[in-house]
């Protein structure tokens, strides 16, 4: 009972922007499961679960551990520092970033694991990210923004 919960919340979480336990304990209740906050509260912490940005500024439960909520922080410092520019044509967005670091941030965008992005090139200076919609796009750079500006 306990895995097949815990296989649940994982994908709950990959799925949906969860900001609380409020929220996962309503989703899984909806799933067939019935659970407590407290037995929430016990997962979040077995799952070893983090708060990690999400959209339109809220935040949402990962499944990160340690080293990867680490390495989450480093692909954010890299968007930071090697950002310069973004346009979009269609479903592509074009990034400019600082002479050399475009295969960095392409990286960060692969690693940050955003369902919106199918894939990203680089070059020297120039990430091209193909974006399943153009709506997804719009989303994505609303993202962006958030992060290079903070």
């Amino acid at each position: 009972m306990k895995r097949g919960r815990h296989e649940k919340i994982i994908e709950l979480i990959e799925n949906y922007d969860i900001e609380t336990q409020e929220e996962l304990a309503d989703r899984l209740q909806r799933e067939g499961f019935q659970v407590t906050q407290a037995t929430v509260s016990r997962d979040i912490r077995e799952l070893k679960l983090s708060k990690v940005p999400g959209r339109e500024g809220r935040q949402k439960y990962a499944l990160l551990n340690r080293q990867d909520h680490q390495m989450a922080e480093k692909y954010v410092g890299i968007l930071r520092e090697a950002f310069v520019s973004m346009d979009c044509a269609q479903n592509i967005l074009v990034i400019k970033t600082v002479s050399g670091m475009a295969m960095a941030v392409g990286a960060a965008l692969d690693k940050i694991g955003w369902k919106e992005i199918v894939g990203c090139i680089a070059g020297d200076d120039t990430v091209m990210c193909a974006i399943r919609t153009l709506e997804d796009t719009a989303m994505v750079m609303t993202e962006l923004n958030k992060i290079v500006r903070h």
